[in-house]
């Protein structure tokens, strides 16, 4: 039986939301994008069958929305569920999600990531290849844990907010809403609303 997802943004982010969900099990992918009028409706492995605006009148299984911007990816979540479309999240089969992490709709979690015990994820958050999410973490809707990052236990990431690659929070930590972590930083202490920290340990830029 054929278990299709449709995929709204096919970007770089698409072709790993793609690769990611054919390990997972669905045997269809296909993706709606605002270039498809101007395209010749394929990409190198899976077909581009419309613009994002007309993804209900295509029956999937699934959606999911792979854009980079997390506003962007906030407002096409929130469309797809207006809609009555099923927005489902997609784990990787080589990653390890305990049993007792939450994961909310619209989630990807990729590659070598962890997500451990009574952690909670968001709807539409990213936690990328190789990212660590330790013990009772909460990370915010639309937030990005960038590849190779890593979350000590009972960190709170906000709404919106990036970590970047290969960064690292130490334990108790809270980051607000619509914060940027540098790649390769070192969180020692509790950041605010909307800043951009850089180095080690990091500090607003």
């Amino acid at each position: 039986m054929s278990k299709r997802l449709g995929v709204i943004g096919a970007g770089g982010h698409g072709k790993v939301v793609a690769d990611v969900a054919e390990r997972a099990g669905w045997t269809q992918v296909v993706f709606f994008d605002a270039r498809f009028a101007s395209s010749d409706g394929a990409l190198a492995h899976w077909p581009l069958v419309a613009a994002p605006e007309n993804a209900a009148t295509h029956e999937c299984a699934g959606y999911f929305v792979a854009i980079g911007n997390s506003e962007v990816r906030q407002q096409w979540c929130e469309w797809l569920l207006d809609n009555g479309l099923p927005l489902v999240s997609l784990v990787d089969p080589a990653a390890v999600v305990s049993d007792y992490a939450i994961i909310e709709p619209g989630v990807l979690i990729v590659t070598g990531a962890v997500v451990n015990v009574d952690s909670y994820i968001s709807q539409g958050a990213i936690v990328n290849t190789r990212a660590c999410v330790d013990h009772d973490c909460h990370i915010g809707a639309y937030s990005h844990v960038c590849p190779a990052a890593a979350l000590a236990g009972t960190v709170k990431v906000g709404a919106h907010s990036w970590i970047g690659i290969g960064s690292q929070v130490k334990q108790g930590i809270s980051i607000g809403d619509g914060v940027i972590v540098g790649a390769g930083a070192t969180v020692v202490s509790d950041i605010d609303d909307g800043l951009t920290v850089v180095g080690t340990p990091a500090r607003s830029r």
